[in-house]
């Protein structure tokens, strides 16, 4: 069921979201050749707490650690080890953060040290494809207004959408009605009402759309070709004339 949230649950999400925001400003201090992905997530861990929160994804089916790190040709779902970050490694990194029952849920990605300009651009265009979605975002709008937004954008620059992904509606589980697919028809899909919270999350790659689980730990997807893919996110309510992040900007 789609849920419709309350002013007082639109203020919890709010906080929940300035959390996530202020944690991902926190972390992107810490991003450079050498730190390990573990080190991260204690980072991430430390600080969310410390802000009367709780790291959502510790725990969520049986995810063993509080944030994901997803380097390289890993799409999400990464899960923080003894692992270093290289030069020239691209890292996505995605968390949810709770607040009195609910939460928000946001993804950036970096590029460590010196890549090719290829690289850079896979990354910055993904940043602006989520952009494009959110630009078609405001009550009365339908889901594949922005679903079809970030498909042309990214086809446009030469970048593949992962289908086998979608982003979804967030509120008092990390997960909630309705999908929100990064391709798509505009017209199409269910209708967008004030008060709905959704996450929008483009997760783009340099080569094939196609992604698949890897048996080592049944939570990492990655690229079957091995290209790199980039990931962004944002928490946002949907309003009367547009929207509002509720993860920072």
């Amino acid at each position: 069921m789609i849920s419709i949230k309350s002013e007082r649950e639109i203020e919890l999400m709010r906080y929940a979201g300035h959390i996530n925001f202020l944690t991902h400003e926190e972390l992107k201090k810490y991003i450079k050749p050498g730190i390990t992905t573990e080190t991260l997530d204690k980072i991430a861990h430390d600080f969310i707490l410390k802000n009367d929160c709780i790291p959502s994804c510790l725990g969520y089916e049986n995810y063993p650690k509080s944030i994901c790190v997803s380097i390289n040709d890993e799409v999400v779902h990464g899960i923080p080890s003894k692992r270093k970050l290289r030069n020239g490694d691209v890292v996505s990194i995605d968390f949810c953060v709770g607040y009195k029952g609910y939460h928000s849920d946001a993804s950036r990605t970096y590029v460590v040290g010196n890549v090719r300009r290829e690289v850079q651009d896979l990354v910055e265009n993904t940043r602006l494809a989520l952009y494009e979605g959110l630009r078609k975002v405001r009550a009365g709008a339908k889901i594949g207004d922005i679903s079809h937004a970030i498909e042309d954008f990214a086809h446009k620059k030469g970048l593949s959408v992962v289908e086998d992904l979608v982003g979804h509606g967030v509120g008092s589980t990390i997960h909630e009605e309705p999908d929100v697919p990064n391709f798509g028809e505009e017209g199409k899909g269910y209708t967008l009402k004030e008060g709905m919270t959704i996450a929008i999350e483009p997760m783009l790659n340099l080569g094939s759309k196609n992604v698949c689980l890897i048996d080592k730990d049944d939570w990492t997807i990655v690229t079957e070709d091995e290209s790199l893919s980039a990931h962004f996110e944002h928490t946002v309510l949907v309003t009367k004339d547009g929207y509002e992040i509720l993860t920072g900007e």
